[in-house]
């Protein structure tokens, strides 16, 4: 496989654009070195690059395109509202039923504003909390990746360059699953937080009762729960997980899967607490969310389509028969090969990603160099791997297959007792770091 005009494209990305991309997660530096194609277009569950190349395509925008490139219902939505024009000086009638169906869909919450942003609403989210509960401080869980690209969230990663310390210092971790550690937190800063922010899930089921118990440690210390459903909204459930799991938030955002790549997230809440941001309220009015875009038909005609979708062809249910078959294949080559121990397949079936182990057991970006040259190389782009419901059980077990050649490869490198021979430059990087 010849990436010579993506190559250029890479150069040209980074004279124009800071890290070469934007979104860090998209950056070159996530890739093997000279193996990381510049898209063209896609369509369904394939992606071709400039250069001509096509690939099987997992975790397609970041999770966001859970049912495959220029979905037909999706793109037909959208060609309709362009028609009638696509912002306005008042709110559209396309906004109310995006909102009502939305409400339809996830009937634990009272209201909903969009945004065009995950950022946008998980900050909104903490800005309402903070307002309601008259508290400075945000709790965060620790054991989870990303919130928010603003202060409050980035502040506590190694990339916190530019942050003031003060602010920093206005958000503290509490650990998942561990609600006897959440509740030393919360005595420890008695009365100061306003809420914990947490994706529902780390991947598994959480553990029983402890979604219910969170909510009520919290309540009993004054503070809110807000749920970051950004993945596990629709790609777990329809209803988010917080249908799946039984448990009502005081706040939650969704984004990802709700647009199908259309730029559209979503604040949900009770109406005690959303009104705060609205008209209808006596109390010292929020500045909740308030953007030009924000409610721009087209995305949200996309995402009236991805929920009729969803409904109509059951997708959950689908992603997660397509993940758990990508799983079970993986886990049996790998351990065939002999590496089982090494390559391992983790999360919900809907939403996995892989591990890639060195010979002590300890997580390697080398090995993960190695494999994912491999699998590049063998038309199959994977960054995770996260289905989507344009592939087909074929494509699922092509994918099973080039995993089976990447683990003969793997077993070399762990026998050599060194992965550099094959990884043809540097290896990949993490995201937050603090070099570049």
């Amino acid at each position: 496989m010849d990436l010579p005009l993506s190559r250029i494209a890479n150069e040209r990305l980074h004279r124009a654009i800071p890290g070469g991309a934007h979104t860090y997660a998209k950056g070159e530096d996530q890739y093997p070195e000279h193996l990381a194609p510049v898209i063209s277009h896609g369509r369904g569950a394939y992606v071709w690059d400039v250069d001509g190349n096509q690939y099987l395509e997992y975790g397609s925008g970041l999770r966001a395109v859970s049912l495959g490139h220029v979905h037909p219902r999706v793109t037909s939505a959208v060609h309709d509202v362009l028609e009638r024009g696509n912002n306005f000086v008042r709110p559209s009638i396309v906004e109310l039923e995006a909102a009502e169906q939305f409400l339809e869909t996830v009937p634990t919450a009272d209201m909903v504003k969009f945004a065009k942003n995950g950022s946008d609403a998980t900050t909104a989210a903490v800005r309402l909390a903070r307002a309601a509960t008259g508290r400075p401080l945000v709790a965060q869980c620790a054991d989870h990746a990303f919130f928010s690209t603003d202060d409050w969230f980035i502040g506590t990663t190694p990339m916190s360059a530019g942050i003031p310390a003060a602010t920093m210092a206005m958000t503290v971790p509490f650990p998942y699953g561990d609600l006897p550690a959440t509740e030393q937190m919360l005595r420890q800063f008695h009365g100061q937080v306003a809420c914990l922010i947490l994706e529902p899930t780390k991947g598994v089921a959480p553990p029983d009762g402890y979604l219910a118990g969170l909510l009520e440690l919290a309540h009993q210390h004054g503070a809110l729960v807000i749920f970051d459903e950004m993945i596990t909204g629709f790609r777990y459930s329809e209803h988010g997980a917080q249908g799946l799991y039984g448990v009502t938030p005081d706040l939650s955002t969704f984004g990802k899967a709700l647009g199908n790549g259309f730029a559209v997230a979503a604040l949900a809440g009770r109406r005690d607490l959303m009104e705060l941001g609205g008209l209808r309220d006596s109390r010292d009015r929020v500045f909740l969310l308030s953007t030009t875009h924000g409610a721009e038909t087209p995305a949200l005609a996309a995402a009236m389509a991805v929920i009729d979708v969803y409904a109509a062809e059951d997708v959950t249910a689908r992603l997660h028969a397509l993940g758990a078959r990508l799983a079970a294949g993986v886990t049996e080559v790998a351990a065939a090969h002999g590496i089982g121990e090494r390559v391992l397949v983790r999360g919900r079936d809907s939403n996995l990603v892989f591990a890639t182990l060195d010979a002590d057991g300890a997580p390697s970006q080398e090995y993960r160099t190695l494999f994912m040259r491999c699998l590049l190389e063998n038309g199959v782009l994977a960054p995770s791997f996260v289905v989507s419901a344009a592939m087909t059980e074929e494509d699922i077990d092509r994918t099973v297959e080039v995993v089976a050649s990447a683990c003969v490869v793997y077993r070399k490198a762990l026998e050599a007792g060194d992965p550099s021979p094959w990884l043809g430059g540097r290896p990949v990087k993490p995201v937050f770091r603090r070099k570049a």
